[in-house]
């Protein structure tokens, strides 16, 4: 029996996406776990309840039709373009345990970056996720380039 047989890879579509898929690829592959990849789009109109009501939707639209583009594209590049794909629109932490509690994952992949200074204070994706999720989090350090 596998240790994880369901992991829920996340990814910003930044730069480091590649580098946290890669972990997640990798893990999947010799674990024999299935992969599924999400993004989540975070929009909030300035005006949410004004008359630019019409036009945040269509931004919103827009927003998660690139990421799909983008998130296709990534897994292309990661040789996992079988993998379920999924871009939601929301809350980011929310939308990321309401995957994995849906996706029954038994581990979530994301990246974790090196906090210094007042940054500390700041409650992260990564930290909410950890005490939030239905199971195992794993957060992929992102290497830092050389000064």
């Amino acid at each position: 029996m596998a240790m994880y047989r369901r992991i829920l890879l996340v990814v910003d579509l930044g730069e480091h996406s590649e580098q946290i898929g890669a972990r997640a690829r990798d893990l999947a592959s010799v674990l024999g776990a299935e992969l599924s990849v999400l993004h989540v789009v975070e929009y909030v109109p300035v005006e949410p309840m004004g008359e630019t009501l019409l036009p945040a939707v269509q931004i919103e639209e827009g927003l998660v039709q690139r990421a799909r583009l983008q998130l296709a594209q990534l897994c292309d590049r990661l040789g996992i373009g079988g993998a379920r794909r999924d871009v939601a629109a929301g809350n980011v932490k929310a939308e990321i345990v309401r995957a994995a509690q849906e996706q029954h994952a038994d581990l979530i992949v994301l990246g974790s970056r090196e906090r210094r200074g007042p940054s500390i204070l700041v409650n992260l994706t990564e930290d909410t996720v950890l005490h939030a999720a239905p199971c195992d989090v794993l957060a992929v350090r992102i290497s830092r380039p050389a000064p």
